[in-house]
């Protein structure tokens, strides 16, 4: 696996094509982040870390309205083969203002609104809506 953030969104999209309640995504500190991120913007239920040492996961609640996804779209923009850097001004808003883009900053990670709001740019590393 060349690409960890891709899976987990990938992970995500297939969990939410069958309608699964939880989805089981290998941990580390930057996934951990992302899902935070989607838990405080309201995209997934919960997020919890479970096991230890080499052997720990995240276990990621799904969130449902009406049998309905809460996540219609995820897409990765910067890629380990092309990163893509943007400076607080050229950040657009994601479907018009009702998705996210996540934002890798010099003070951690961000969804694109903190972002033009501290007047800060970085790596921008997905878009969810």
């Amino acid at each position: 696996m060349t690409d960890p953030i891709t899976d987990m969104l990938n992970r995500v999209r297939n969990a939410q094509a069958v309608n699964k309640e939880t989805v089981n995504i290998p941990f580390s500190n930057l996934k951990y982040e992302i899902a935070m991120i989607l838990k405080k913007d309201g995209f997934i239920e919960k997020v919890e870390k479970k096991g230890k040492k080499t052997k720990r996961i995240m276990e990621i609640t799904l969130k449902y309205i009406d049998k309905i996804p809460a996540i219609s779209g995820l897409k990765r923009i910067s890629k380990s083969g092309q990163r893509i850097y943007l400076p607080s001004k050229k950040i657009k808003k994601v479907k018009g203002g009702y998705g996210i883009a996540i934002i890798s900053t010099s003070k951690g990670l961000m969804t694109d609104k903190e972002v033009r709001k501290q007047r800060l740019g970085g790596e921008v590393i997905c878009e969810i809506w």
